[in-house]
Formats: structure tokens, C-alpha cells, sequence
């Protein structure tokens, strides 16, 4: 694997992993609030699996999610968390 590109200050990666995540428990609340609740969703799961409580969204995967409007998410999302010798995650669309 490619390293990812860093920013001035980043701390280096110490896992990175991909995920299918299943966004099908965004279906049980309203329809209005479907989309919030993927994201919602996405971030602990993602915190969960990787262990840590600092977890950055990525802009694409957010849009990802939020592609069909707020009443139609997708069922299922193919992410990339990077997580960082600091703690942090950063999620992206794979």
C-alpha cells in the first residue's frame, strides 16, 4: 500500500483499515432524518472498531451519504480509517 499523503504537523499512521459499513439502521427513524443518522452511525462505528473517540468524516464520504437527499442514504459504504499515532481517525470514501 501507497502511504497517504501528509499534511505539516499530521502525526504518522499507525493502522489503516477498510470497512463496509452497514448504514441499514438509518431506516428506523424517520425519513426526514435518515441521512444525519448514517453519519451518526458511520462515526461509531468507526470509533468502535478502530478505538478511538476522535473520528474525522471526510468531506466525500459525507457527500456520499448525503447524495440522494436526506430521506434516501445508501445501505451500505465502502470507508478507508487511517488512524493516526495520536488517537485521531480520519475516514474516507474508498
Amino acid at each position: 500500500m501507497s502511504t497517504p499523503e501528509r499534511k505539516e504537523g499530521e502525526a504518522e499512521v499507525e493502522a489503516e483499515r477498510l470497512y463496509t459499513v452497514p448504514l441499514k439502521v438509518a431506516l428506523r427513524v424517520p425519513r426526514w432524518r435518515r441521512a444525519a443518522r448514517a453519519v451518526r452511525f458511520l462515526r461509531s462505528f468507526i470509533s468502535k472498531h478502530m478505538k478511538s473517540e476522535e473520528v474525522k468524516i471526510d468531506s466525500t464520504a459525507s457527500e456520499y451519504i448525503w447524495s440522494r437527499g436526506a430521506k434516501k442514504p445508501p445501505r451500505r459504504i465502502k470507508v478507508k480509517a487511517i488512524k493516526y499515532k495520536d488517537g485521531t481517525v480520519r475516514v474516507e470514501l474508498a
